[in-house]
């Protein structure tokens, strides 16, 4: 079976798309109109011949689809008219409640429920979140990622999983630079600590060897558990201690390269996802590409010479 393509809206997000200033202008200008902001990110993904998408964080959340489009239904409608399918939604940490904080847990459920609940009405069943933000290097009191704090993350995990799973909705984690789920070891262990039934794993290639790790590796490992994975390529690991704020996004920026141009085995990383529950998709991320039509194409060239 060939698999569909599908990539995250964060794709679109280049201010140079928009003729635009910065991304600042671009967010503006999509919250003013959500209407042409969707009806241009969909005219891209048909000239790039991309029938998926996964929602992210603003300006292409959920939020921005309800506000163009109505509902949930509506927005489907609109996607199914050309071709196009949601596939998964990434829950983004700024936008849902602190995993650091006990006291958190109803309202971190009752996001996910929401979010879930909107999933299931635009015909998609998978909910993408991410684990905290390591701190900084050198940071008083340390953050440990160690087997106490997975404990934690996994108690909440199961309880986001189990009540997702209650709407025929699957909840996966993906594997972000710089956070507690980033090293090899971050995976292992907190695949180990979660049970398979109600948490599953959304790796990214790019994200994983930024972190010094095997992304194919890592993958085999946990073939069964894989959902989706976002196919990314990195230029080298980070080999500088980073400032984890709000800015860490941008200077992980020069590390993440476009399918073929990095260090990704992207022969064997085909090879195990074709092995894997997310099998018939393959989403190709491109962080804020400046021509994402012409990217994409690229992409797509790329992993279609790899597949199986």
């Amino acid at each position: 079976m060939t698999p569909r393509f599908a990539t995250d809206v964060v794709t679109f997000y280049h201010p140079d798309f928009w003729d635009l200033p910065s991304a600042d202008a671009v967010r503006a200008w999509a919250l003013a109109h959500p209407e042409l902001f969707w009806a241009r990110v969909m005219d891209a993904l048909d000239e790039a011949g991309v029938t998926g998408i996964e929602l992210t964080f603003a300006p292409g959340d959920i939020e921005s689809a309800l506000r163009a489009f109505g509902s949930a239904q509506g927005f489907r409608r609109e996607l199914v008219s050309r071709g196009l399918a949601v596939v998964s939604a990434f829950v983004a940490g700024e936008d849902s409640p602190d995993w650091r904080d006990a006291g958190n847990l109803p309202a971190i459920v009752a996001d996910a429920e929401r979010r879930a609940a909107f999933l299931v009405d635009a015909g998609a069943e998978l909910l993408v979140a991410g684990l905290p933000m390591r701190t900084t290097f050198g940071t008083r009191p340390p953050l440990f990622v160690d087997a106490p704090f997975m404990t934690r993350m996994a108690e909440i995990a199961h309880a986001v999983g189990e009540a997702v799973a209650q709407q025929g909705v699957r909840l996966a984690f993906h594997t972000e630079s710089n956070s507690t789920l980033w090293y090899e070891r971050d995976i292992d262990l907190f695949m180990s600590f979660t049970d398979p039934r109600y948490v599953w794993l959304c790796p990214d290639s790019c994200h994983i060897a930024l972190g010094g790790g095997d992304p194919v590796a890592v993958a085999r490992r946990h073939t069964r558990r894989v959902a989706l994975a976002h196919w990314k390529d990195a230029v080298r690991p980070i080999d500088v201690e980073l400032t984890i704020d709000e800015t860490v996004f941008a200077q992980q920026q020069p590390y993440m390269a476009e399918l073929g141009s990095g260090i990704v085995d992207w022969k064997g990383w085909a090879d195990v996802m074709s092995r894997t529950p997310g099998a018939d998709t393959v989403l190709i991320e491109l962080d804020e590409a400046a021509d994402p039509v012409a990217a994409l194409l690229a992409g797509r060239a790329v992993a279609s010479s790899v597949l199986p």
